[in-house]
């Protein structure tokens, strides 16, 4: 097992990441199951719900872009601990909204913490493991989504059982700040990696490391691809995730009951997907298991949003469709963080990443406008393919890094 092979500090990184990216899923992936209980409470329409998971991503990407920034100038600790401070504060503060309105603006505050988050843990755990695990690391810790999209499936369930829906959503958005007190505890016996720091005594003495070299000639193709790449996969995943509850509830006609029991299946496939992804990451090479998952993934999201299935087939379906569409996530931070040189991985990581970030959030309200005139199963199978077929495309210019030293300067 690797995991026996990383040290001490390399494992409290590890756990405080996983926590933290937990918490993260959870605060985000809560609101996918309250769409159906805020339509009907406040008379809001599919697209205003989409509005609002939209305005979440957008910001969630402004997050990202400004915390690779500071967590270059300021550190990767310090920076995360101010993250989960943020996110989780407006995930509670939106158990107290009454309105559409009102909603929209906690959730667009809560998604500035919610994409700083990834943006500077990815790149704490790039530089603290060494390079021949970096991908199985990374991909750990992405793993932790699944578990806190499966916290929230189940909290969900539990709490609608024993409370109407009109309490049970507000409770659900207040239990969204207790974890940030053990991820604050955790964190405060993180250092920052000894990469940085030598990146960091480098440029005081040297110079250089500003935002804007990203976009210089040396690295412009770099950030561009990279941010298709991101675009891509956040375009598909989105499309899915944000919508699926309200497609198994309203176009499948399940009970509340049996759609938590579906997407607990899919939230499985995606743990395993995430290991799974992540060990191939290492093996196969960063790319390649894109592409791989990509192909695997556009056609399995097509085939559950459309072919016309029983309910025992769509529970099978729904492993393997969990399976791909979150496991091309695991060698995304490690990707990233390999492609660009130590001054700059936090601005370049956290701007492709999030490029992506906003303009796949363009999805989840292209789908809710998109649904008025067609089948909603029909829109997230169609804007889901798409967005992998970009990926495939994007991954043959680009080059690959696994097992790249981080100490070194990509070429």
């Amino acid at each position: 097992m690797w995991l026996k092979e990383t040290n001490t500090q390399e494992r409290k990184t590890l756990v405080a990441a996983f926590a933290g990216y937990g918490v993260d899923a959870f605060d985000y992936m809560i609101y996918t199951f309250l769409i159906p209980t805020l339509m009907a409470a406040w008379a809001m329409s599919k697209v205003e719900a989409g509005y609002i998971a939209t305005g979440a991503l957008i910001t969630s990407a402004i997050g990202g872009w400004a915390a690779g920034i500071l967590a270059d100038k300021y550190g990767r600790v310090r920076v995360l601990q101010w993250t989960v401070m943020w996110f989780t504060f407006f995930t509670f503060l939106s158990g107290f909204t009454n309105s559409f309105e009102q909603l929209f603006f906690t959730r667009a505050m809560q998604g500035f913490g919610f994409g700083g988050e990834w943006s500077v843990g990815a790149v704490l755990i790039a530089e603290m493991i060494q390079s021949k695990h970096r991908g199985k690391a990374v991909g750990l810790v992405q793993s932790s989504w699944a578990v806190g999209w499966g916290v929230a499936a189940i909290a969900f369930w539990a709490v609608y059982a024993v409370l109407p829906a009109e309490q049970a959503w507000r409770v659900l958005f207040w239990l969204g700040i207790l974890p940030a007190f053990l991820i604050f505890y955790i964190r405060r016996n993180i250092s920052d990696p000894e990469v940085f720091q030598v990146a960091q005594a480098k440029k005081k003495a040297e110079g250089g490391g500003n935002f804007w070299e990203i976009f210089s000639p040396k690295y412009l193709k770099t950030t561009i691809l990279a941010s298709l790449l991101s675009t891509g996969m956040m375009g598909a995943y989105y499309a899915a995730t944000t919508w699926l509850p309200t497609f198994l509830k309203v176009e499948r006609k399940l009970s509340v009951l049996s759609t938590s029991g579906y997407l607990l299946v899919l939230i499985f496939g995606s743990f395993v997907g995430y290991l799974t992804s992540a060990y191939l990451s290492d093996r196969l090479g960063r790319r390649h298991c894109f592409m791989l998952f990509a192909a695997c993934g556009g056609v399995l999201v097509y085939s559950y949003t459309h072919i016309p299935i029983t309910d025992s087939m769509m529970l099978f379906l729904g492993f393997p469709l969990g399976f791909f569409l979150s496991g091309i996530f695991s060698g995304m931070g490690a990707y990233l963080a390999e492609l660009y040189p130590n001054e700059l991985r936090g601005s370049g990581q956290g701007f492709c990443y999030n490029f992506g970030r906003a303009a796949g959030a363009l999805s989840p309200a292209l789908v809710g406008y998109l649904s008025t005139t067609m089948p909603l199963g029909e829109v997230i199978g169609l804007l889901a393919a798409g967005g992998y077929l970009l990926v495939i495309l994007v991954c043959l210019p680009l080059p690959e890094t696994r097992g790249r030293d981080l100490a070194q300067q990509p070429a």
